[in-house]
């Protein structure tokens, strides 16, 4: 997912006198980026992939049941608890994290500048954004976030500019814990209806007398599991049929999608990450301007809180047999959380120590051009499994979809730095550019900025 808003550094940059004219805006340049946010947005979008490559590949419940396809139970569950325990939500929580740390960046660097209509920008950025989402999700493809992340700016980040890191990390665990207690509200109800169906469901098939409020519970379980059923083949129906076809099937998910969800779930996901991210800025976490020592702590503990608790509802899931009314979210967002920032401290220190450069430039390439590689992405991965692709669409098992991954990765690591050896901006990055500061940026490397490079 992209989020070229930390493009912008806090660099120091004079302030324009007020005698004279306010300087144009202008996007980032090659000596003004911070390498640490680079690398961990890299790291982020890739990583993304690895819970995204489901519902790209299979039916909508793929995501959480890696047995809906296939046969290899073994080999199914290894791929998805590994996923799940390690990486479940905490690329997508580190990539909020950038996003918020990057309406920071925006700001300060263009208030350095001297601008005025900071608002302006911020405001032209955001829409942009959220159009690009509405495209991405109704034509390419239905898991789409940009829409979710411009709209969470627009409505809530930019009057949070100047607040102190400490409110911005208590501010966003609030929003987190908010939000974790209306899943649990949803969820317990869920479970509640499961359980009476259930209950009905056995003493029917047992040929006992149910009473009124027993075959209404039964009745309501039955139109659950019918209608979960019909969703199924109507995706596969539609994922495996034309173009058409799977624009209609958008088109249906879509107010549910980018409305429904976004109000009872969304927002408060993608709020408290990205005020959180805000907090960790300001503090210096993101840039690697903390101590060693710290970073280990933080690493660790982070590693120690979230492993147990992922894994604890890993076997959950796996012993409810993956049934989507579970009880074992209720600390999803503690151990997404405490995981998220214990993967960026240790890619912070990877970058800061100066570890695997020949690595860490390719990740900072992918990063630099993510909102590029996160259409590329979806582009690619629609084409492998459609129909008017390859076709693959269900056909393959979960531990067999990571052998895509493999492969969407080599072409972000080996196509970014090619295209940024010639062009200073990723092809969307620049159109996103163009179109927030209203003027056609200059797309190919000039040779002083090269020359700075190599200074």
């Amino acid at each position: 997912m992209a989020e070229p808003h930390s493009d912008f550094s806090a660099a120091s940059i004079p302030a324009a006198r007020e005698d004279e004219a306010a300087p144009l805006p202008q996007p980032v340049t090659q000596r003004e980026r911070i390498p640490t946010i680079d690398v961990v947005r890299g790291v982020a979008l890739m990583g993304i992939l690895l819970m995204n490559i489901a519902s790209f590949s299979g039916p909508l419940e793929m995501y959480t049941n890696p047995l809906i396809v296939g046969h290899h139970r073994t080999y199914n569950l290894i791929a998805w608890s590994i996923r799940w325990v390690l990486f479940e939500g905490k690329m997508r929580a580190a990539f909020s994290m950038l996003f918020g740390a990057g309406v920071i960046l925006l700001i300060e660097r263009a208030e350095r500048r001297g601008r005025k209509n900071i608002a302006d920008i911020f405001l032209r950025r955001n829409m942009w954004l959220v159009l690009f989402g509405v495209l991405h999700f109704y034509f390419i493809w239905m898991g789409d976030i940009l829409y979710w992340y411009g709209l969470t700016a627009l409505l809530f980040l930019y009057p949070c500019r100047h607040v102190r890191f400490r409110n911005l990390l208590i501010a966003g665990a609030l929003v987190l814990v908010i939000g974790s207690g209306s899943d649990a509200y949803f969820a317990i109800d869920g479970i509640r209806e499961r359980n009476q169906g259930q209950e009905a469901q056995a003493l029917a098939k047992a040929g006992k007398k149910l009473t009124a409020e027993q075959q209404d519970a039964l009745k309501k379980w039955n139109e659950t599991l019918e209608k979960r059923k019909k969703d199924h083949d109507d995706d596969l129906k539609a994922m495996r049929g034309s173009y058409l076809d799977q624009l209609k099937w958008h088109a249906q998910w879509g107010p549910k999608i980018q409305a429904y969800y976004f109000y009872t779930f969304g927002f408060t996901d993608t709020l408290g990450m990205m005020l959180i991210g805000m907090g960790l800025y300001r503090v210096g976490f993101l840039t690697g301007a903390l101590s060693y020592r710290l970073y280990g702590w933080i690493i660790a503990v982070g590693f120690l809180l979230s492993i147990p608790i992922n894994g604890f509802e890993a076997l959950g899931l796996i012993r409810d047999n993956f049934q989507p009314e579970s009880g074992w979210w209720v600390l999803y967002q503690a151990g997404r959380l405490s995981g998220a920032v214990a993967i960026v401290a240790l890619v912070v220190v990877v970058a800061k120590a100066g570890l695997v450069p020949w690595l860490t430039r390719r990740v900072a390439a992918v990063g630099q051009t993510a909102l590029g590689n996160y259409l590329f992405t979806s582009i690619s991965c629609m084409l492998l499994f459609s129909r008017y692709g390859l076709g693959l669409y269900g056909n393959l098992e979960y531990f067999q979809i990571y052998t895509i991954v493999a492969c969407v990765w080599a072409l972000n690591l080996i196509l970014s730095p090619v295209w940024l050896r010639y062009y200073r901006f990723g092809p969307m990055e620049w159109v996103w550019r163009s179109l927030t500061y209203w003027k056609r940026q200059p797309m190919k490397r000039q040779m002083t900025e090269e020359q700075a490079l190599a200074a």
